[in-house]
């Protein structure tokens, strides 16, 4: 399988303070990969680095990110102007943040498709019914004129995939994408991306901290703490078999079908990045820490099996 996206040991700070640490990712084309962990651990920073679109104050200190072959670590800021939203697309928590509340959705989507590629005005046009058709938006014609807040907050995501579509992106990074949707929603968008990643060859990036969501839709799953990827592997692999002490806590802590098992929650709470500890991030937190491996130095991330990769020194 072609790899579409390679992260490779890529170190970032806010000011002194180091957020990500030797991350590595690998994307194949037209999978659908998850990154996973709780609030904080550093996924969505792994995401907006890719984007090039980290804030201010953050800093990119060593490492790689690899799209179709090319560093976009070496990037102009306009070659990767170019880039977002063509080739890579971003599809946020909100999506009020991608859509200008002062523009009828039909002028966002035609701006964007004339943005990316030499067309008229009246091809872009064409170009934003058919997408919008294709994400399942009914009487496209009348709400080409709508405004974003005259959407369900469903309908405004599948106007951001719909840009997405328009501009042809190979690789989609979805952060949290139904985070503030109701079940019956996260399902519809959920498989409005799945569809697309079958029917487009498309790769997705999914953010998510929400597991049971991972287990229906994801190929494969890297799982984060503390800027630290500690698992990697096949989505049926992982589900069946996690080898991180984290990724089994975190699967533990899933509500179960059986009403006579109690749901287990992680004692303590994620570091903040200011917080040293020696060794494992999550010795503080880890059941069966040996504390004269685990609290002395950082596990790396190793294969177990040909596509089962965990940093853990006792497992």
């Amino acid at each position: 399988m072609e790899n579409i996206l390679e992260i490779r040991y890529l170190n970032l700070f806010f000011d002194k303070y180091q957020a990500l640490y030797d991350v590595n990712l690998t994307l194949g084309r037209g999978t659908m990969h998850a990154l996973v962990g709780e609030s904080g651990c550093g996924k969505s920073m792994t995401a907006m680095s890719v984007m090039r679109l980290i804030p201010k104050s953050a800093n990119i200190k060593s490492g790689s990110i690899y799209f179709k072959g090319e560093n976009l670590l070496e990037y102009k800021e306009k070659q990767m102007r170019e880039l977002r939203g063509n080739k890579i697309a971003l599809i946020p928590q909100d999506p009020m943040t991608s859509l200008n509340p002062l523009y009828t959705v039909g002028n966002q989507l035609v701006e964007a498709i004339r943005a990316h590629s030499k067309v008229s005005e009246r091809q872009a046009l064409r170009k934003a019914r058919e997408v919008m058709n294709l994400v399942s938006i009914p009487d496209v014609d009348k709400k080409l004129n709508f405004y974003p807040h005259e959407f369900s907050g469903g309908m405004k995501q599948r106007i951001i995939i719909a840009m997405a579509l328009a501009c042809q992106a190979e690789l989609i990074i979805a952060d949290e994408p139904t985070t503030a949707l109701d079940v019956t929603i996260q399902k519809q968008i959920m498989d409005l991306l799945d569809e697309i990643k079958k029917e487009f060859g498309t790769t997705i990036l999914l953010i998510s901290h929400d597991l049971a969501l991972v287990s229906n839709y994801a190929d494969y799953v890297s799982v984060m703490y503390s800027g630290h990827v500690v698992e990697e592997a096949p989505a049926g692999e992982f589900f069946k078999k996690p080898l991180h002490p984290y990724s089994i806590a975190l699967l533990n802590s899933l509500p179960t079908k059986n009403p006579a098992l109690k749901l287990r929650t992680i004692e303590g709470s994620p570091p903040s990045i200011q917080e040293e500890i020696s060794g494992c991030k999550f010795h503080p937190r880890c059941d069966i820490c040996k504390p004269e491996l685990c609290e002395v130095k950082v596990p790396e991330l190793t294969k177990r099996s040909s596509n089962h990769s965990s940093a853990c020194w006792v497992k």
